[in-house]
C-alpha cells in the first residue's frame, strides 16, 4: 500500500502498520537470519530422514516410530492452518479491501483452493502415490523413473513449505514459529520415504543424499525467493499465505491423514497421536503468546 503524500511504501502486518523503505524487509536483518535458520533446519531434516536408512535394516525399527511422528505432524499442521493461518488471511484481506463483506474473502479462498489443487496435480498427475517405506520390500521394487518422478512431484510442495515459513513469519513471528514446527514434523518422514524409493530403485547412498538434499534445498529456496523476490513481482503475503496454506492443508489432510489411517491399523495409539499433535499446537500457541506479550 502506498502513502501517496510521501511516496514511501508501507508493508501490512495484521494489527499494525510498519513503514519500511524496502517491501521485502531487507532492513530487518534479524528476521532474515531467523528465516535462514528455519529454512536450513527444515532442509537438514529431509536429509537426515534419508540417511537414517543407513546402515541397512534400521528403517524397520524406525518405521514404528515414524507413523507416530506422521500422526503428530498431521494434527499439528491442521491446527496451524485453521487456528493461526486462516484467521490471519481473513484479517489481511479485510484490511486490504477495507471491507468486512463476505465477497471480500472469495479471492483468498480461491487461492487456498488453488494451492490445494496444485499439490494434487503435481503429486497424483505427475508423481505416483507413495506409501511410507513400503517400497523397501523386495515385492515392491520400482523403476528408477518412478523414484525420480516422485522426487519431482514433491518439489512443488517442498518449495511452498519454504514460502509458508517466510510468509507466516512476516505476518507474525509467533505464527512463523508454529508453521516452521508443523513443517519440520513431516520433513523427517518425508526424507525417509523418498530415500526408501530411491533404494528400492536400486540406487545407493550417494543418490539418496542427492535426492533428499534436492527436496530439502527447494524448501530453503522457497524461503529465500519469497523474502528477496516475492514482493518485487507482486507475490506479497496477501497472496502467498493463502496459496501456501492450501498446500499445507493438502499435505496434512490428503497425504498425512491417509498415511496415518493406513499404517495405524487397529491400534488406537496412532490415531490418538493426531489429537496429541493438536494438543501440542495449543500448548505452544498459548506459550508463545504469553512469552511474546511479556
Amino acid at each position: 500500500m502506498e502513502n501517496f503524500s510521501s511516496g514511501e511504501p508501507y508493508f501490512y502486518f495484521p494489527r499494525n502498520w510498519f513503514k519500511v523503505k524496502n517491501l521485502h524487509l531487507k532492513a530487518m536483518g534479524a528476521s532474515f537470519i531467523q528465516l535462514l535458520i528455519f529454512g536450513i533446519a527444515a532442509a537438514a531434516a529431509n536429509v537426515l530422514g534419508g540417511l537414517i536408512l543407513f546402515p541397512p535394516g534400521i528403517h524397520k525399527n524406525l518405521k514404528k516410530i515414524l507413523k507416530y511422528i506422521l500422526a503428530l505432524g498431521a494434527g499439528f499442521m491442521l491446527s496451524v492452518v485453521f487456528i493461526d493461518i486462516l484467521p490471519e488471511v481473513i484479517e489481511i484481506w479485510q484490511k486490504k479491501e477495507s471491507s468486512f463483506e463476505a465477497e471480500t474473502l472469495v479471492y483468498p479462498m480461491m487461492l487456498i483452493l488453488a494451492g490445494y489443487l496444485l499439490t494434487q496435480f503435481f503429486e497424483h498427475t505427475i508423481a505416483p502415490h507413495i506409501h511410507l517405506g513400503e517400497e523397501m520390500h523386495s515385492d515392491h521394487l520400482i523403476s528408477t523413473r518412478s523414484a525420480y518422478t516422485a522426487v519431482g512431484g514433491l518439489l512443488i510442495h517442498t518449495f511452498f513449505d519454504g514460502v509458508s515459513i517466510a510468509a507466516a513469519a512476516q505476518v507474525d513471528y509467533r505464527v512463523g514459529i508454529l508453521v516452521f514446527l508443523a513443517i519440520l514434523l513431516h520433513k523427517f518422514p518425508e526424507g525417509f520415504t523418498i530415500a526408501s524409493m530411491i533404494l528400492a530403485a536400486g540406487k545407493g547412498k550417494k543418490e539418496v543424499l542427492i535426492g533428499t538434499s534436492l527436496i530439502g534445498m527447494t524448501t530453503l529456496l522457497g524461503v529465500l525467493l519469497f523474502y528477496f523476490v516475492g514482493s518485487q513481482i507482486g507475490f506479497t503475503v496477501a497472496y502467498a499465505l493463502p496459496l501456501a496454506s492450501g498446500v499445507t492443508l493438502y499435505v496434512a489432510a490428503s497425504d498425512l491423514i491417509p498415511e496415518v489411517n493406513h499404517h495405524g491399523g487397529k491400534s488406537p495409539l496412532v490415531s490418538l497421536s493426531v489429537f496429541a499433535g493438536v494438543a501440542l499446537f495449543f500448548v505452544l500457541h498459548f506459550a508463545l503468546r504469553g512469552v511474546m506479550e511479556h
